[in-house]
This record gives C-alpha cells, sequence and structure tokens, in this order.
C-alpha cells in the first residue's frame, strides 16, 4: 500500500515531504531511545555508587539535553523543509 503510494507521486516536492516527515519522526524516536538510555545508565550507576549520584545525576542532565537539543534541531530542519 504505501509503495502504491510512493509510486503515485512522480514529483520531487511530495518525496521531500514524506522524507521531511520520516526525518521528523525518527528524529524524535531517535531522541526518546537515547535519553532513556542515559536514564537507565545513570540509574544504574547511581546503584552502584550512591555516593556519587550528585555527579552522576549533572553528568545525565547535560547529556540528556546535549541529545535533546540534537533532536530539536533535526526537527526544525525538516519541518522548514515542510
Amino acid at each position: 500500500m504505501l509503495l502504491s503510494i510512493l509510486l503515485q507521486m512522480t514529483t520531487g516536492a511530495g518525496l521531500a515531504k514524506i522524507g521531511a516527515a520520516l526525518g521528523t519522526g525518527l528524529a524524535a524516536i531517535g531522541a526518546g531511545i537515547g535519553i532513556g538510555k542515559i536514564g537507565e545508565a545513570a540509574m544504574e550507576g547511581i546503584a552502584r555508587q550512591p555516593e556519587a549520584s550528585g555527579d552522576i545525576r549533572m553528568n545525565m542532565i547535560i547529556a540528556a539535553a546535549l541529545v535533546e537539543g540534537v533532536a530539536f534541531f533535526a526537527v526544525v530542519v525538516c519541518g522548514f523543509i515542510l
């Protein structure tokens, strides 16, 4: 079904919109997975060394902010294509 829809769109503008929409979705999914992995690793590290929880938490927040910033940038770029 998706293939028939893609084949009917012969103009480049339609394919660009599909690519931008897929890129936006993949950026959001990737950011969610990345932040989840960061949280998982931080909780495991805090469980192993509770005395280092402040440093681990600070590093986790910085890393999550960087991942979220890259994802936001990707969504904005894909939005400009639309």
